[in-house]
């Protein structure tokens, strides 16, 4: 009777959770990380290929920016991209940094 009432202590604990991280983000949320990860895979790509930070924060200067704050965004995700060490793969850190960007925005809700 014991191991019966552990188990389903368990199961529904775990069923909780499981809810928990099913939450869906909103659009916006998505968009913004979606952007984030695009821009930092650019930089990535910049960095790879030699392109030193003052020549990438230049022409993230000549982007067209559909909103205000994504211009200091992509200009802080390309500061933090060359402070980097990492020499990952551009796609693997655009999915790297999607995931950390979805986790982060449910873990704040």
């Amino acid at each position: 009777m014991r191991h019966v009432l552990i188990t389903l202590t368990s199961c529904a604990l775990l069923g909780g959770a499981g809810m928990a991280q099913a939450k869906e983000l909103q659009a916006n949320d998505r968009y913004v990380c979606s952007w984030g990860a695009g821009t930092a895979a650019r930089a990535q790509e910049l960095k790879l290929s030699g392109v030193s930070l003052y020549a990438a924060r230049q022409k993230i200067q000549t982007y067209k920016f559909s909103k205000g704050w994504m211009r200091m965004m992509a200009l802080g995700i390309t500061e933090q991209t060359y402070d980097s060490a990492s020499r990952i793969r551009p796609e693997a850190l655009r999915k790297s940094f999607y995931e950390d960007c979805v986790r982060y925005r449910l873990a704040r809700r």
